[in-house]
This record gives C-alpha cells, structure tokens and sequence, in this order.
C-alpha cells in the first residue's frame, strides 16, 4: 500500500466475519499540533504534544512483550490517560475557532477520535504506522534514485539490483555479503545452468 500522509478512512465490512476496525496513527494526529507548535508556539498544542508523549512513555516500555501484557498495560495506564485527552480535546475546541489553523488541526484528531482509540482494545495493534512506513520509505528512496540510471538500459540494470537486495533483506540475508559472494562466483566462472543457486534464498554465508 503506498504512503499516505493522511491515511484515514472508513472500516469496511469483511465477508463473513466482524467488521475490519480502522486503527489510526497517533504519530499523525501528533504531527498536526507539531505543525502548530512549530510555527506558533501554540500552549494548547504544547499542552497536547505533552499529553501524547505520556502515550508514547508507555508503549516505550511494554514494546516488545506480548500482545495480552500490552493490552493490559493499556487498558490500567493508557486507557485513563486517553480518556483525560478526549475530554481536553473537546474543552479546547470550544475555546479555539474552527477555521484557525488550530481550530482545523484540533477537529482532524477529533474526527478520527474512535480509529485513534483502537490499539486500546487490541494488543496486537501498534500506537502509529511508523514501522509500516519505515518499511516503505526505502521503497520510494529508491525509485526516487532510480531517476538517475541515466537510460533505458541502466534503469533496467538498477531494477534488478534493488531486486535482488530487497529479496536478500526479505530472506535474511545481509544484502552487501550476497552481492560480494554472488558476483564473485560469477566471475570465476559460475554455470548458468546453475543460476538457481545465486539466489538469495540458497545464499550460505559460509561460503
């Protein structure tokens, strides 16, 4: 799924099952009042950068443990904690007119208010996509330096390399060790008959 800087949208029903629940990334609704923060020393969005950051304290310290212990730790430390941001949310958006820069960035975590809520109900469900974005940023990074291959041809020739480098990476493979070990059986003479051998996933770091 490509990147979307903004991706919110509505749950849709799974065939014949629960519906599929939405879980929306608090890094995004952070990066609204940071925007703010950043360009008008807003206090009210100091005040919400401050209360995310307890969420984020947490999910420090229960990352890694199993999907049961974090619900739990979410549900007695999180949960509440939340619930103090939602009633503060609301009391800001009296005070702040909705056409302020403010005002706009306050109602976009409002209107995402229950997506924003779903990793307190499921241990599995991580605070924000940053891992998954994580993910893709070396994607994009490198169609972007793609632009550079120069023709046809080196474009072509940059597509299998960063082939081969993201197979080795899904496979577990250091991807500098595979190239090394590859190219150098290659030239010392590799059958092509035996290709299937060079392949990430027959890669043996001893050898």
């Amino acid at each position: 799924m490509p990147y979307d800087p903004s991706p919110f949208h509505s749950c849709v029903q799974a065939k014949g099952g629960s519906p599929i629940r939405a879980a929306y990334c608090w890094s995004h609704a952070r990066r609204k009042l940071k925007e703010v923060f950043d360009r008008d020393k807003s206090g009210i969005a100091a005040e919400g950068l401050r209360r995310i950051a307890e969420f984020y304290a947490i999910e420090t310290e229960i990352r890694g443990l199993p999907p049961e212990q974090r619900l739990s730790a979410r549900q007695t430390q999180t949960a509440p904690l939340v619930a103090e941001f939602g009633t503060w949310l609301q009391e800001q958006r009296l005070q702040v007119s909705k056409k302020s820069r403010l005002g706009e960035k306050l109602n976009y975590i409002h209107k995402h208010w229950d997506g924003l809520q779903v990793f307190l109900s499921d241990g599995r469900v991580e605070i924000d996509s940053n891992n998954v974005e994580n993910l893709q940023r070396p994607i994009a990074l490198g169609r972007k330096n793609a632009l550079f291959a120069g023709h046809d041809e080196g474009g072509a020739s940059w597509g299998r390399i960063a082939s081969l480098i993201q197979t080795a990476k899904l496979n577990g493979v250091e991807p500098n060790a595979y190239l090394t070990s590859t190219l150098q059986k290659i030239a010392a003479g590799h059958p092509q008959s035996r290709i299937d051998e060079l392949l990430p996933w027959n890669f043996q770091k001893s050898s």
